[in-house]
């Protein structure tokens, strides 16, 4: 569990699948993923989640308002499950019902993701990728201080040639980087 001033960053309950399923669903919210999911194919990435935490001993951590404890998404880590040039690596991800955009909340949660990923799990690297439009998801990157790596975008495997979102940026954090950055 991790927390921030207005995050709780934990493991999933079952009341959360409900408002996730809703989350999924919103075609905003998904705008830049190849479909909303149905409650049945939200129910199964809570179960790969989970199952990833048993795996790797972290995961993609539900994101719950201090103050009022409602559940509004997900930030973590992931370990993509995909062949690429810069893989095997661990992801950071976040994705937030759309009334909680534009407040700071991913940004805020991704720090102490990104604080737990080399203070307590000792990860050289986190890397996080987006498409090239997603100039929300972007933003938050590069305020975490992750650079993009232009040489380094890639089309995504899972999605078939000619699709609108094949197209990925790839943007890295280190250790290094990351310390310097907490120093000044």
């Amino acid at each position: 569990m991790l927390t921030t001033s207005r995050l709780l960053l934990r493991r999933w309950k079952n009341s959360d699948r409900e408002p996730f399923a809703a989350l999924n669903a919103d075609a905003r919210v998904m705008q830049f993923l190849p479909h909303p999911l149905t409650a049945g194919e939200s129910d199964s990435l809570v179960d790969r989640i989970e199952t990833h935490f048993r795996e790797h001993g972290f995961g993609l951590l539900a994101a719950e308002l201090r103050e009022t404890g409602a559940f509004i998404g997900y930030i973590g880590l992931a370990v993509p499950r995909f062949v690429a040039s810069f893989t095997p690596c661990v992801e950071m991800g976040w994705r937030l019902a759309a009334e909680h955009w534009n407040r700071g909340l991913a940004t805020e949660g991704a720090r102490a993701v990104l604080r737990h990923a080399f203070e307590a799990l000792k990860l050289d690297e986190v890397v996080s990728f987006t498409v090239p439009a997603n100039r929300a998801s972007r933003r938050v990157m590069e305020k975490l201080g992750m650079v993009h790596s232009p040489a380094e975008d890639f089309d995504h495997p899972n999605l078939p040639e000619g699709h609108p979102l094949r197209r990925h940026v790839l943007y890295r954090i280190n250790r290094p980087s990351w310390m310097r950055r907490e120093a000044s």
